[in-house]
């Protein structure tokens, strides 16, 4: 996930008549107009974790690959393997440069045979699809259908029953994670759904026609009522994905930072056939990497904002604060950052410079929350 400020004239997504009926207070996000809150960031995030939250993420990129070299296409472009992807697949990845930094972290989706969805980030829409259509050219079709679909996430506890009193049928409600339907009807209206989140909780993230986004997002809040559901806002996502240790692009990531510093290795596949920066992440494996991106537990009286210093023992500055808030459901301020390999080991007592001051904190295990 990730999100900027524009000067340009805000864009609104199919639900912005029911975020403002619900009171949701509105920002500029990833050039769009988009309810940074409803009741409250700490209401929803535990309404979130205790029963279940819905979000409106129409925000993001759909980017469309068709015909026979669909997925060796998106394999070439992205540094996990999904060559071997089934139909009704899915996996997360990144999109690097030659140089190995990160243009976007990605969700890739087999939908059919000879059809890949891939989910980008708003921000980096304008960069993400021609990028993807250049190295689609002569090989695949490309389509960005980014502003005639809508994304509606149903994240928590409560997820599965919600979708069981909204019609969903059994194939949708026994979906695995990282796994996906196709055509599904969820109260009169047909989706795409697949088993992903941003939150840390379990869920399902509903794509329809924007035409039937209203309806869609209606009939989840009437059903859902009775267990709980709240409308949830960016801060609420913000805070839950920071508990889970799930980076935000433009924060823990940008195409300054490379998948294994960032703790993303895990998606970095040398051994795949050919991909866009390989080399450069071969070498980085090799040599490897001189930073971490670690959690931070603030142990002194602050939070830690996107942009502090953050000093070692003797109060050199070694690296900054690269996300950070108080966590609801931990219970604790927490942040990400950067710091040397020396300085990553869980346990090392670390400062984070707040106004001036430096206030005491340490380098904590993550992620900070795990839904048991």
């Amino acid at each position: 996930m990730s999100g900027a400020v524009t000067d340009a004239p805000l864009a609104k997504t199919p639900l912005h008549a029911q975020h403002v009926e619900l009171g949701g207070r509105m920002v500029p996000f990833a050039g769009y107009e988009m309810p940074v809150q409803y009741a409250g960031v700490v209401k929803e995030h535990h309404a979130v974790r205790t029963a279940a939250g819905l979000f409106d993420v129409s925000h993001m990129g759909e980017l469309h690959l068709t015909g026979p070299e669909a997925l060796a296409v998106a394999d070439s472009v992205v540094t996990n393997y999904v060559g071997n992807l089934k139909v009704g697949r899915a996996k997360y990845t990144a999109s690097c440069n030659e140089q190995g930094t990160i243009l976007d972290d990605l969700i890739v989706y087999r939908l059919a045979e000879e059809e890949v969805l891939v989910v980008c980030n708003a921000s980096n829409r304008s960069k993400m699809a021609p990028h993807f259509a250049k190295h689609a050219d002569g090989r695949c079709g490309f389509e960005d259908r980014s502003d005639e679909t809508a994304l509606i996430a149903l994240q928590g506890p409560k997820a599965v029953a919600i979708a069981k009193d909204a019609g969903a049928p059994e194939e949708m409600l026994s979906l695995r994670p990282f796994s996906l339907l196709t055509g599904v009807d969820v109260g009169g209206v047909k989706v795409t759904v697949a088993r992903t989140g941003y939150t840390g909780e379990d869920g399902f993230e509903l794509f329809c026609a924007n035409a039937d986004a209203p309806a869609l997002w209606s009939h989840l809040m009437e059903v859902g009522a009775p267990h709980g559901i709240a409308p949830a806002g960016l801060g609420a996502r913000d805070t839950l994905r920071l508990e889970a240790c799930l980076s935000l692009y433009g924060n823990d990531i940008d195409e300054t930072t490379n998948p294994i510093e960032a703790g993303l290795g895990w998606v970095v596949k040398p051994d795949k056939s050919d991909f866009i920066g390989r080399a450069a992440l071969e070498k980085v494996i090799a040599d490897g990497p001189t930073r971490k991106l670690v959690g931070i537990e603030m142990t002194g009286r602050g939070i830690a904002r996107h942009g502090y210093p953050i000093v070692d023992a003797s109060g050199e500055k070694v690296g900054e604060v690269t996300s950070g808030s108080p966590g609801p459901t931990v219970g604790k301020n927490i942040g990400l950052g950067y710091v040397p390999v020396a300085l990553a080991e869980p346990g090392t007592k670390l400062g984070v410079e707040i106004r001036g001051k430096v206030v005491d904190a340490v380098v904590a295990p993550t992620p900070f929350y795990k839904r048991q």
